[in-house]
């Protein structure tokens, strides 16, 4: 695997670049160091502390373990966007993000996989993962330097995540945010509750169209916790339309709809604002 990239500000070291700006791990920069990983335009290994004036090219080349997910005959998820270091994918509705068991040959990771194949490469692996029954976009490292950073990002907020629903009812007020801790349904194997010893949550919304019956609302997460808004906006009142399993209506199509439609962040080795919508194509 090998890619570049181009310093932003005078004085910078590669020790400083991959443990303060990208904040990789001592393991994973350790074995960067030992490797030689970092190059310059000559071919030279860098030295670690020495001081780099903006524009300096590095070059990153280094081995890539294999992922472990065996490839479908063909992908047949659309990618919405690709740069040397993530894609990111439409996940179809009713599609696992990946494998939970030995036969599960169908999921989101199983299409990446052969679509990386394809192009003769051999690692992939999601940084979030969607539920089986939400569709939209999912961010996929294709290498362990990407999926180290963007495990990161996600974790820190920096990656903006918008959904849309459609909800049961009409809600009054145009914006607000739900803070109510998540946890586990005593009764039931798979459903969530909000309740005091859960997990910390939080979910803001925003009124985008208002129905006869029900709301259009766009979500951006704070955390990501399972089912966090089909619980959330259940607790509020408002189940997402056709979420039976929180006490919904049910519908013809016997089924909810929750589309992740946006990713937004600040791309740590482009050095630049991405965008990514499932409607349209990225704009940069």
């Amino acid at each position: 695997m090998h890619f570049h990239y181009e310093i932003s500000q005078d004085g910078l070291t590669v020790e400083t670049l991959l443990r303060e700006k990208w904040k990789l791990g001592k393991k994973l920069v350790h074995e960067l160091r030992m490797a030689k990983a970092v190059k310059n335009t000559d071919g030279e290994a860098v030295k670690w502390n020495e001081p780099l004036s903006k524009g300096t090219m590095l070059f990153f080349i280094f081995s890539v373990p294999k992922s472990n997910y065996s490839p479908t005959k063909q992908c047949e998820i659309e990618i919405k966007y690709e740069d040397d270091h993530i894609l990111i994918v439409s996940k179809p509705k009713g599609m696992s993000t990946h494998p939970n068991d030995r036969d599960d040959h169908n999921t989101c990771m199983n299409h990446v996989m052969a679509y990386m194949k394809d192009k003769g490469l051999q690692y992939a692996e999601h940084v979030h993962r969607l539920d089986q029954g939400t569709k939209g976009l999912l961010i996929v490292a294709k290498h362990p330097i990407a999926k180290s950073v963007f495990d990161r990002m996600i974790e820190e907020k920096s990656i903006v995540r918008t959904y849309e629903a459609e909800v049961q009812g009409i809600i009054k007020k145009d914006r607000g945010t739900i803070n109510a801790p998540i946890g586990k349904d005593r009764h039931h194997p798979t459903r969530r509750i909000v309740s005091k010893t859960g997990q910390h949550a939080v979910t803001h919304f925003k009124v985008v169209k208002r129905k006869e019956h029900s709301t259009v609302v766009h979500l951006q997460l704070e955390t990501g916790r399972t089912h966090q808004i089909r619980v959330h906006m259940a607790h509020l009142g408002h189940p997402i339309v056709g979420d039976v399993m929180y006490n919904a209506r049910k519908t013809s199509k016997r089924d909810y709809e929750l589309h992740a439609i946006q990713l937004e962040f600040e791309h740590p080795f482009l050095d630049k604002r991405i965008i990514v919508n499932d409607l349209n194509t990225a704009t940069q």
